[in-house]
């Protein structure tokens, strides 16, 4: 009981805090400089300069993202259910709430390169927070969970990149295409900055021996470098053998000790290097 409180504490905080990092990063770097790098915040910051000779200081984003997110809610509780719209509707109302009470300032001082990295990692940060509680934040997220349902030959991601771009097109009509670009910039730092948050920053290397002396290097990355590997079943296909083959993860400082014990044992060895993004547990992080 006492450790569901604390994870939905934890979730808590999670969205809070992300949330109010992704309405610190627009309101500080997107708004100021016209930078719309998408969601129903671009659309906005878009409408908010469109507006702006006819109300003082333009329709503000949180109005937008309001009016934007409050019909979709409903569609997509009629079509995906109460369970499915509840956290993401916090988030979303939440990301509307710190838009409205995160004053105008531009922490760039106009500068689009800048701006573009500030609030791409502060963004990617808010996000990697949020999706890390297991939640989206609406908007353009939600429109294309709902188009899948749809389109299911195109993945989410594929959709939401075609919406997300739309909106991108779109504001370099309103805000110049000198801004849209540097737009498209902060959108790819966004994402490797929310990867980096979601999947770990600490990234290891898996790599594939093919030997011979299998049992030979197996011994020494067991017994000289303190790592377990696994043997597994191979064949060739070429001349229809049967081979063994390692397979073992070692950390990026690791791998060089590694291949020195290979090129030592056996240097006829087939090694294939790859990267693994996060390793969970016997010596790596914790889950």
């Amino acid at each position: 009981m006492r450790k569901n409180i604390r994870r939905q504490i934890y979730t808590s905080l999670l969205i809070i805090v992300g949330t109010g990092i992704m309405g610190f990063a627009i309101k500080s770097s997107y708004d100021p400089i016209g930078l719309i790098t998408g969601g129903f915040s671009g659309i906005g910051i878009m409408l908010k300069r469109l507006t702006a000779n006819y109300i003082d200081g333009g329709v503000p984003i949180w109005v937008t993202n309001l009016v934007l997110d409050i019909p979709l809610f409903f569609l997509a509780y009629k079509l995906k259910g109460k369970r499915f719209i509840g956290k993401t509707m916090a988030a979303s109302l939440l990301l509307t709430f710190w838009l409205g009470v995160i004053p105008d300032c531009d922490l760039a001082g106009g500068d689009f390169l800048l701006a573009s990295v500030y609030g791409g990692v502060l963004t990617g940060a808010g996000i990697g927070l949020v999706l890390s509680a297991q939640v989206a934040t609406g908007g353009t997220d939600l429109i294309a969970t709902l188009l899948h349902m749809k389109f299911q030959s195109y993945s989410i991601a594929q959709i939401l990149q075609i919406i997300d771009g739309i909106i991108i097109i779109a504001g370099s009509f309103v805000c110049g295409i000198h801004a849209s670009l540097y737009a498209i910039f902060a959108v790819i730092v966004t994402s490797r900055v929310s990867d980096l948050i979601t999947e770990g920053g600490k990234f290891s290397k898996a790599v594939y021996i093919i030997s011979e002396q299998h049992e030979q290097i197996a011994d020494a990355v067991m017994n000289q470098m303190s790592r377990g590997t696994t043997l597994l079943p191979a064949v060739g296909m070429y001349k229809k053998e049967e081979r063994s083959m390692l397979f073992c993860v070692v950390s990026k400082k690791e791998v060089v000790t590694l291949k020195e014990h290979i090129k030592n044992i056996d240097r006829n060895a087939f090694v294939i290097v790859t990267d693994a993004r996060e390793v969970l547990g016997e010596g790596f992080l914790e889950y």
